[in-house]
């Protein structure tokens, strides 16, 4: 399995997450005696789900702070995964170029969600950037 399929599988659980608040890991253990998948593809999966828990505060904000107009409880929950799962790649994944998320993004929002949803994640992630600043954190995030 490549980083694709890893990625779609990901944002499937976060969304899974969005609707049963169940423990994570408990339904991380239930997806992957469902969804075997490599060592590489498992530990990646992890950092998603673990990543964006620990961090959904701030991804949160930074989806609050870009999505003028739109408060977070009218964006669809599969929308919502795949923006907390595109944040979290680009604000806190140095191995995955900001494009790359993006277009991961748009691409997953144009095949489980509605027509316009790959303009909307676009417009949003859009607005973040993948300039480093000194310190060493990237602006937008």
């Amino acid at each position: 399995m490549g980083r694709r399929a890893a990625r779609e599988m990901a944002m499937k659980l976060l969304y899974q997450m969005e609707i049963q608040k169940d423990d994570i890991d408990t339904q991380l253990k239930i997806f992957f005696e469902h969804n075997p998948v490599s060592e590489n593809d498992a530990a990646y999966i992890k950092d998603i789900i673990y990543g964006v828990s620990g961090n959904t505060d701030h991804i949160t904000g930074i989806i609050q702070k870009y999505s003028r107009g739109w408060k977070i409880t009218r964006i669809s929950k599969i929308d919502l995964s795949i923006l907390k799962l595109s944040i979290y790649e680009i604000c806190f994944r140095d191995d995955i170029p900001f494009s790359v998320s993006v277009n991961e993004a748009v691409e997953l929002a144009k095949k489980y969600s509605s027509e316009d949803a790959g303009s909307f994640i676009n417009g949003i992630l859009s607005k973040l950037s993948d300039v480093k600043t000194g310190d060493g954190s990237k602006d937008g995030c």
